[in-house]
């Protein structure tokens, strides 16, 4: 947790990111407190990407300035943050679909029974944290030993939230992961991050959707062309307000108006 109540779990302040001349990220800041969810808004092209890739250790910012609990750190690997307590979950999972939810679920860190050659895994033990830690999150899984690939896309995000708490994630970043659902197994995963949310757990929820992200934010960092249009809360900012916003509506309204002149003019040059 962090040290006082004012100081936020993770924050960027004023981090910018060059790719030789392009200018990915500039001048970027959030930040984000424990038991809160941050979602972070952005059409495509407009940097979530590199800054979900900066926060997990991949990249390191060419400036600016990255806290945990108040302290700098300079992530050197997606290891090093996930030391830290900092887990993401990426559109694709990273799971075998064809492994059980119980292997999936410990994979690479199984529980293990025995001593010294005789070491191997507990697959009983493995079963029940996997069942437990998932009810925790509101999740009743059908049968441990199921493949992943059986289960839906809203179900296979759940047990991957899961498991990043389990393996105490302090700060969760999810990156779109509504992105290809349906309604139903949206709401699913909206519930979960509430869950998260609930646990203490700070949540760093990137979407394009502002929809999905309006239900279950605290917070709003909505990012455009590398840079941030700012952090609102819903007390200063409506649904309709963000997607405007996020959709460029003032480019949105000179478009459609260039288009009725366009169509006007090509009305009268119509032969009589």
């Amino acid at each position: 947790m962090s040290a006082n109540n004012h100081t936020p779990l993770l924050e960027i302040k004023n981090v910018s990111k060059y790719f030789g001349t392009v200018i990915a990220l500039n001048d970027v800041s959030l930040q984000v407190n424990a038991g809160e969810v941050m979602c972070l808004l952005g059409d495509n092209g407009a940097g979530k990407s590199t800054l979900i890739k900066i926060l997990s250790g991949v990249h390191k910012p060419s400036e600016g300035q990255y806290l945990f609990e108040g302290q700098p750190v300079d992530f050197d690997s997606p290891r090093d943050a996930l030391d830290h307590g900092i887990a993401t979950v990426y559109q694709d999972l990273a799971m075998i679909p064809l492994m059980s939810i119980t292997r999936n679920f410990f994979l690479g860190s199984e529980p293990k029974k025995g001593w010294g050659p005789f070491k191997r895994f507990d697959l009983d033990a493995a079963r029940r944290i996997a069942r437990e830690e998932m009810f925790k999150m509101g999740i009743d899984i059908r049968d441990p030993d199921q493949p992943v690939g059986t289960l839906s896309g809203g179900e296979r995000q759940s047990v991957a939230i899961a498991r990043a708490v389990y393996y105490g994630a302090k700060v969760l970043i999810l990156d779109e992961p509504t992105s290809a659902l349906g309604v139903k197994q949206s709401a699913t995963v909206l519930r979960y991050i509430a869950q998260a949310r609930m646990r203490g757990i700070a949540v760093i929820f990137i979407t394009h959707n502002p929809h999905h992200a309006y239900p279950v934010g605290d917070k709003f960092t909505i990012l455009k062309r590398g840079q941030t249009l700012g952090t609102f809360t819903k007390e200063e900012l409506s649904r309709d307000e963000m997607i405007h916003m996020m959709s460029g509506g003032e480019e949105l309204e000179k478009l459609e108006h260039e288009l009725r002149e366009f169509m006007g003019n090509g009305e009268q040059a119509q032969p009589a």
